[in-house]
């Protein structure tokens, strides 16, 4: 997952609870409920469209090209179409029944869009099904179904600009591996106009604190909320603690829009923040010289973030024998180290580990954290009770972390139940 993605699927909250309002309304009447439940796939003669969100003209060209080679080779024509609001593209495709048949799919949407009829199970049928991250797997899993083959994946880590680091007289050995000593790094960067660490005000970035202390917003299973927990306070606390210190900030409160440009322009030392990171410091500040270390142990142990997107396939699609052949081609090992090499994300799958980490040692932290990983709550609705959370996280400084999480807590129920 690149950064532009990630950045509107993060950041977007507004049309990624109008989308999800929406999905109700978009999925009734499908022929394709049948078939998705019967695990059979239709097969025609007829082209096949494929919707994307593009961080940009790498990513497209990338696409384009596998695609069209796969097109080459199977003798099914394929096109692919650049979509500039993904979640509302999808969401008009649907509801006039005109849906394209592969396409991105984020974790949020799949509860409403499968609930509804609209989308083909069709992860057990993929070859390749065993060489996807478990994980992964979980947060395409719906009703015990696996539904889409997970495209790539992002984690959260520590990434630390190396020069306010060494000018701060901080060595490799002072890397932060729990609490305490992320809280004492961050005094000492923080100085001269300069904050230790920022982030995104926002449950994307401050949950794998959470994640560290243990806690979660949504049972394992996703049958019960568990946002008020004595762990999600814990770790709001400190949080809370150290901005109210001044070594954390928002890095809205610095001036910046995202971690990124706050690590970029020297506003912050540290950030947290994903591998979509890396094309932003390359082409918006490649003067900043940055390292990527995993993210420290909490109480729990180490914890981090994931986000991804899956290839999802339409109920409706007259041609699924052929997406599911064109899905496992754009899944194979040498497909996604194609796609890492020209924009930048991770594998999803197993196979790929060792390839990828010894063409991105720097960033092996980033695929580290894909066995502690934790994902956001694929819930139908949840979207919009995140949405209500993230506004009241930009006001933890001086706010009431349980009073915040009870809210949160009460708004999950609703949702869960």
């Amino acid at each position: 997952m690149t950064r532009h993605t990630t950045r509107a699927l993060l950041g977007g909250g507004a049309m990624l609870v109008t989308a999800t309002l929406g999905l109700t309304a978009c999925g009734s009447g499908f022929s394709g409920g049948d078939d998705t439940a019967s695990g059979e796939f239709t097969s025609s003669d007829d082209a096949l469209t494929i919707l994307i969100g593009s961080s940009g003209e790498a990513e497209t060209a990338a696409v384009e090209d596998a695609v069209a080679a796969w097109s080459a080779e199977s003798g099914v024509d394929a096109k692919v179409q650049v979509a500039n609001d993904l979640p509302q593209q999808l969401s008009q495709g649907f509801a006039a029944g005109t849906p394209a048949d592969l396409f991105y799919l984020a974790t949020e949407a799949l509860a409403g869009y499968a609930g509804n009829g609209s989308l083909k199970a069709y992860g057990d049928q993929l070859e390749n099904k065993d060489d996807f991250y478990p994980s992964l797997v979980q947060n395409f899993t719906y009703d015990d179904e696996f539904y889409c083959a997970p495209k790539d994946f992002s984690t959260l880590q520590l990434i630390i600009n190396k020069g306010l680091w060494d000018a701060a007289g901080l060595t490799d050995a002072d890397i932060p591996t729990t609490w305490d000593e992320l809280a004492t790094v961050a005094a000492t960067l923080t100085k001269d106009g300069v904050t230790g660490l920022s982030f995104g005000p926002e449950y994307q970035r401050i949950g794998a604190f959470m994640a560290q202390a243990g806690g979660k917003l949504v049972s394992e299973n996703g049958t019960e909320a568990v946002a008020d927990s004595a762990e999600n306070v814990e770790a709001l606390t400190f949080v809370q603690e150290q901005l109210a210190a001044g070594t954390f900030a928002y890095a809205s409160d610095l001036g910046a829009g995202w971690g990124g440009e706050a690590l970029g322009k020297q506003l912050s030392a540290m950030t947290i923040e994903g591998n979509w990171i890396t094309g932003a410091m390359t082409n918006d500040f490649p003067e900043v010289d940055y390292t990527v270390a995993e993210l420290p142990a909490g109480p729990e142990g180490k914890g981090t973030m994931q986000f991804t997107n899956c290839w999802g396939m339409a109920a409706d699609s007259p041609n699924q024998k052929a997406a599911l052949d064109l899905v496992e081609y754009l899944t194979s090992a040498e497909q996604q180290l194609a796609f890492s090499e020209a924009f930048g994300p991770m594998p999803s799958v197993e196979s790929a580990a060792d390839d990828w980490t010894a063409a991105n040692p720097e960033l092996s932290a980033f695929l580290a954290g894909a066995d502690y990983a934790q994902g956001v709550p694929t819930n139908d609705g949840v979207t919009a009770v995140i949405s209500d959370f993230n506004a009241q996280l930009e006001g933890l400084k001086t706010g009431d972390p349980q009073q915040i999480l009870d809210t949160v807590q009460g708004n999950l129920e609703a949702v869960v139940g």
